[in-house]
């Protein structure tokens, strides 16, 4: 067994203000993903001014957010929110779903391309090359917070989260550190210069996530208020096979362009 660090989750506190790892961590993901965003539109010959790529990233970040919460609303405790109508919007007391960001992201990022003349899919290939920097860190976030933690496992590498219980789990948090982030950026990255038919790089990254959280969530311990969904198959795989399905019709769908 591994003893789990115990970093405090609040880096500054000043009454009721707060910086926590955790928002930290989405900033820097915000912060070096625009970095190398600018350099991949750059090496792909992208027609997109400054003022356009930062518009973009606000885009982003607002779909991120109003997608993210309300993925976990309609996903993961919709009966809670329906009886507290008025928690919906606080995102801050915690509460995000990477697909609903996910959709937030490219309903929004579709509708900034439409009306600034931009090609939506040109930019969606260059996006994706660069998120899973934010992926990795929001889950060494995650990690921090003792949150989203795995299942009792008996392996050398298990962790007693804080209030988890006395037993080792899996820190299923640095799995998909590895796999979303590190691995998924690293297969992107070498991959960012080809010349792929339009929507390409979008239905890798689709396939590609949803395989590793699908995989991750074998060993990660489902959402307490929802529990398995159908016999031991949770709602982060449900909602990881949909997105396998749709980046397998988009290179269909795509191949011609």
């Amino acid at each position: 067994m591994i003893a789990y660090p115990k970093i405090n989750p609040v880096i500054v506190k000043l009454g009721p203000f707060q910086i926590r790892w955790y928002g930290v961590m989405y900033l820097l993901g915000f912060f070096f993903g625009y970095l190398l965003l600018k350099r991949v539109v750059r090496e792909r010959g992208i027609g997109i001014t400054g003022r356009q790529l930062e518009g973009l990233l606000e885009a982003v970040v607002l779909g991120v957010i109003i997608g993210g919460r309300l993925g976990y609303v309609l996903f993961y405790n919709l009966p809670y929110y329906l009886h507290h109508p008025l928690e919906i919007p606080a995102f801050w007391h915690g509460g995000m779903s990477f697909h609903g960001g996910l959709l937030g992201t490219l309903i929004v990022g579709w509708i900034y391309c439409k009306r600034k003349g931009l090609d939506f899919w040109e930019m969606a290939d260059s996006v994706v090359v660069v998120v899973p920097i934010g992926l990795g860190l929001g889950r060494l976030g995650n990690f921090i917070n003792g949150e989203l933690y795995g299942r009792v496992t008996n392996l050398p590498w298990g962790m007693v989260f804080p209030g988890a219980g006395p037993l080792p789990r899996h820190p299923s948090q640095i799995y998909e550190f590895l796999l979303e982030g590190v691995v998924l950026f690293s297969i992107l990255w070498s991959l960012r210069k080809r010349l792929w038919p339009k929507g390409y790089l979008l239905a890798l990254f689709l396939v590609l996530y949803g395989v590793f959280r699908i995989f991750v969530e074998c060993f990660r311990q489902p959402d307490p208020q929802l529990g398995f969904i159908i016999d031991h198959i949770t709602m982060g795989q449900i909602l990881s096979s949909g997105m396998v399905l749709a980046g397998l019709i988009l290179f269909f769908v795509r191949r011609s362009f």
